[in-house]
């Protein structure tokens, strides 16, 4: 069923994300007494609501979206091209912007979003920060009312999974399985956080994103049995 699918139809994205604020002491009272709450299951007794703050990227109520990079195929000529491309700078804008790219160009009934855990982390991750801006969700976010058969959403971690829901398998580890080649990063998501408020290196995030985006390509590839792309055959615009 996954080689039926149309290359042309899918959207493969990725985010980056960072704590809301840089420093947890900027935060209201409230907000960081809100955080203490939601970490306490995960800190450890000796590492305080402070020490922990770095994580809060991963939390949708206390991180923000720094960059969501897209990449589709275009199949014309001879060889398919994957066309890659990000939206970053103030949140609000991006969440916007990307918005509007689902539905100018990613509306139908047979597109469909593919991205790395998107299931767990990306998707629910976008919708929320969506809604927290006040701006109103794409058809391909807004699950409400969905069959599970009717979700736009691929998941390229969950293929891997074959139903067996205790297996977390990161992107860098299923594109090694699967023989792809590893992409020159000078970066994991750990250091996010610090690239975005301490070096202020948006590109550098940019870059990473986008990598990433090209690696998810990939292994969906991979999974079809399909060759994989080669360097010249990807564009970012």
């Amino acid at each position: 069923m996954l080689n039926k699918l149309p290359l042309d139809h899918i959207l493969f994205l990725d985010i980056e994300t960072v704590p809301e604020e840089a420093k947890f002491t900027t935060l209201s009272e409230e907000k960081q007494e809100l955080w203490a709450h939601k970490t306490a299951y995960q800190r450890k007794e000796e590492i305080t609501p402070e020490e922990f703050y770095e994580r809060a990227g991963i939390w949708a109520e206390f991180g923000k979206i720094v960059c969501i990079s897209v990449g589709y195929f275009v199949l014309k000529g001879e060889e398919p091209t994957f066309r890659v491309t990000s939206f970053h700078g103030d949140e609000a804008k991006l969440l916007k912007e990307f918005k509007n790219l689902l539905n100018d160009h990613f509306n139908q009934a047979r597109h469909v979003l593919c991205a790395h855990n998107g299931k767990e982390f990306d998707f629910p991750y976008i919708a929320r920060r969506m809604l927290i801006h006040q701006i109103s969700l794409p058809y391909k976010l807004d699950l409400f009312g969905k069959k599970p058969w009717e979700v736009p959403h691929l998941d390229t971690m969950e293929l891997w999974k074959f139903g067996d829901y205790k297996h977390y398998t990161s992107l860098k580890l299923m594109a090694n399985v699967l023989g792809i080649p590893s992409p020159k990063e000078d970066m994991d998501g750990s250091m996010v956080r610090g690239v975005f408020y301490e070096e202020n290196d948006i590109d550098r995030i940019i870059t990473y994103c986008e990598l990433d985006v090209v690696t998810t390509a990939q292994v969906f590839l991979k999974l079809r049995c399909q060759d994989v792309l080669e360097e010249h055959q990807i564009k970012r615009i």
